[in-house]
């Protein structure tokens, strides 16, 4: 063989790798998108207490997770691009905040398949959703579920502030954490006046109650 058909010959093999490489990471951009559509809905579903459809969700998008992380295993550059740790990050936030709102074990980075960076930044998201679970339930009444939830957001910016790693390392962890902070603040401000209202209109009606009894009698 020439040294030019030897040429051509190696050019064609790198062709059809890049071709293959190609066709891999179109059918990821594709799940990733998936990954990131299901995992809203699957969020959406648990904030709603429908919990047959959360569940089943849930189960969708592991196996499309797990797919995805097979698929991608022989390319770890496209493993390890932007658009397939958002997605996965995505999956992981739908999974906790579901455990979270459930009072459930929290499920592991190896349970879910995932880095440990997409882990953190998929338990930040999941602890900043907590606010509209808590907001939903304080516009019915102040209860314990409001103040557990607000515990479990604390828990986790506390732990989350404790991993000091270059972002290179954590992937704008460190940003994420800041948001939960404000979130969390926020927050327990609502929250806090939730209880004192409710606090003073139960007072208004014992007020009310003591106050219409010795004119009945």
């Amino acid at each position: 063989m020439s040294r030019v058909d030897r040429l051509e010959a190696l050019i064609e093999q790198i062709r059809d790798a890049l071709g293959q490489k190609s066709g891999v990471r179109d059918r990821a951009l594709q799940r990733s998108r998936s990954l990131i559509r299901l995992s809203s809905k699957a969020i959406r579903a648990t904030h709603r207490e429908e919990w047959d459809q959360a569940a089943a969700q849930l189960a969708q998008i592991r196996t499309e997770a797990e797919t995805l992380v097979a698929d991608l295993e022989p390319f770890p550059d496209l493993l390890f691009a932007g658009y397939t740790q958002d997605a996965l990050k995505e999956y992981v936030e739908a999974h906790v905040t579901h455990a979270l709102i459930r009072g459930e074990p929290l499920p592991s980075p190896d349970s879910l398949g995932v880095e440990p960076a997409t882990y953190l930044a998929g338990l930040a998201e999941a602890a900043t959703e907590l606010r509209r679970r808590i907001l939903d339930i304080t516009r019915h009444r102040h209860t314990e579920d409001a103040e557990r939830l607000l515990h479990a957001m604390d828990a986790i910016y506390n732990e989350l502030i404790a991993v000091d790693f270059a972002d290179a390392i954590t992937h704008g962890l460190r940003r994420r954490t800041d948001v939960l902070r404000g979130v969390l603040e926020r927050t327990r401000g609502d929250l806090t006046s939730s209880l004192r209202q409710q606090q003073l209109q139960e007072a208004l009606r014992d007020l009310e109650h003591q106050l219409i009894e010795p004119a009945g009698e």
